[in-house]
């Protein structure tokens, strides 16, 4: 009995060691952890069951049958994070190169089904130079089946992927398909076509760094949500992130211990909105004070400044933040701000998360690059999200909220619960200006008459009361108790029931 004891640890070992020793201390000089080093930082301590240790691949062509590591090139499993459990798959760059395989894709899938089943999130860690050549077709059917569960998974659990190294070729489209997606900087990149290829095709000379870097992919293509320092940081993130949404599409997000009074009163949000209506001002202010303890996990905050999204709780409880930031382009909404907000809309609707909209909108940007780029469209997929959204809204207008953006920011017509706005609310068809010109077209030549209607225009129509006096805005509230009247109206809309017509899906506008 000892004998085959001793067999398993001694089997055991030898899996834990991926690569081996000197592959494993390339990885940490490239300032990158090991596959395993990664789980036990992003999973809790001793928490972490794991699948297939000893799974190795089945290809006998160009001599590979001499090299069978145990694990073929993955670690999967499952184990907690806080307490709650979540599915977790990590390439080991160690062995190939992490590259993907029949059998390795067969250990992705095992446990993507099992998310699925048991309800659980699934966290991937990419290290992967991507499909194992020396499989052919099957390592690119081995990708295809990883796409097939990603797409079923999709709106069901909660999928993140955590770019750590290379993520290359039709590796990029399983991290595409997931909820989040977050890169370290310096260390890992993802594109379709590497450099080489590039160079071949097109003649460009370009970096991996500059094709599909964390800096290109956060701030210019929006496909990742983040990029943190290091693998540290990068697993210490993700673990706060999980700590803010459900397991499931079934389960509301977790109820977490708050140490901050729900009636909190913020004086100092009576002076946010400047006296001048041109003059801008910070809206994560506003966030942060009217979030449990300050607390707002941002998400794609290097991407489309000119809107936020995120998390915040109240009350312990998560709920989703999509904000007008007038420091940017005055807050305009464009073509990369409705993309990433209709994107977060849906998250929140696809997980129960309830959604809070702080609106200070002057429009939609106007220009040749936005019509020609098809800002109908993309303005359209932000009033989709919002229109089909079922869950909790609760929308509080700090400013202006002119024209059709008035319509798109979870307006009372777009199903909104609660529409509250500041006595600072300017809610228009057009800015008192270009309205006046318009109407008084006549008098244009007259400064002093243009001055006069401008002013009469302002003040019949750039306040909240006209809504008001309609039933579209709910209560003019003061700004220093947003966070109470914000508060209370999301625990009374706790128990909302909410359907749409039966459809199979919808058509969204993409």
């Amino acid at each position: 009995m000892k004998d085959i004891l001793q067999q398993l640890e001694d089997r055991r070992a030898a899996a834990r060691l991926g690569g081996g020793q000197r592959r494993i201390d390339s990885q940490h000089k490239k300032g990158k952890l090991t596959a395993r080093e990664r789980i036990e930082l992003l999973l809790d301590e001793d928490s972490f069951e794991e699948f297939d240790m000893f799974k190795t691949h089945r290809c006998t062509e160009f001599g590979m049958e001499k090299d069978k590591p145990a694990g073929d090139g993955v670690i999967t499993g499952w184990g907690t994070i806080n307490g709650r459990m979540v599915y977790v798959f990590s390439q080991d760059f160690t062995v190939f190169g992490g590259s993907l395989s029949e059998t390795h894709a067969q250990k992705i899938c095992k446990i993507q089904d099992m998310a699925v089943q048991n309800g659980a999130p699934i966290i991937g860690l990419n290290d992967s130079g991507g499909a194992r050549i020396q499989e052919g077709v099957d390592s690119l059917a081995g990708y295809a089946e990883v796409f097939q569960r990603n797409i079923m998974a999709s709106g069901v659990v909660p999928q993140i992927s955590v770019i750590m190294g290379p993520c290359a070729g039709g590796a990029v489209y399983s991290p595409a398909m997931t909820d989040f997606i977050f890169m370290v900087k310096d260390t890992s990149y993802m594109f379709v076509t590497g450099p080489d290829v590039v160079k071949t095709v097109t003649n460009e000379v370009v970096t991996a760094e500059e094709l599909g870097g964390a800096s290109t992919h956060t701030k210019k293509s929006s496909v990742a949500d983040g990029a943190f320092e290091n693998d540290v940081e990068a697993m210490a993130e993700v673990r706060r992130l999980v700590d803010f949404l459900p397991l499931n599409n079934r389960e509301k997000p977790p109820v977490r211990p708050f140490f901050d009074e729900p009636g909190r009163i913020e004086a100092s949000l009576d002076t946010l909105v400047p006296e001048n209506p041109n003059t801008p001002y910070d809206m994560k202010e506003l966030i942060h004070k009217i979030g449990d303890e300050g607390d707002f996990y941002e998400i794609q905050e290097d991407y489309a400044k000119n809107i936020i999204t995120g998390f915040i709780r109240l009350e312990g409880q998560t709920v989703g933040v999509v904000a007008n930031q007038p420091m940017v382009l005055a807050g305009c909404l464009d073509i990369d701000a409705s993309r990433k907000a209709a994107r977060f809309v849906r998250f929140c609707d696809c997980f129960e998360i309830p959604i809070l909209t702080l609106v200070d909108v002057p429009g939609f940007l106007p220009g040749t690059s936005q019509e020609y780029g098809g800002v109908i469209k993309h303005g359209a997929k932000l009033l989709f999200a919002y229109g089909e959204a079922t869950v909790p809204k609760v929308t509080v207008i700090t400013r202006k909220a002119y024209g059709g953006a008035y319509d798109v920011m979870a307006s009372k017509h777009l199903r909104g619960d609660f529409n509250y706005a500041w006595p600072t609310a300017e809610i228009a068809v057009m800015g008192a200006k270009g309205a006046t010109e318009i109407i008084h077209r006549a008098d244009l030549g007259d400064a002093e008459k243009i001055a006069a209607h401008t002013k009469d225009y302002e003040d019949r129509f750039a306040t909240p009361f006209v809504a008001a006096e309609r039933g579209f805005i709910d209560e003019v509230i003061q700004p220093k108790s947003t966070r109470r009247r914000v508060s209370r109206a999301f625990a009374s809309l706790r128990n909302k029931q909410l359907k749409n017509p039966w459809k199979k899906h919808d058509n969204i506008p993409l």
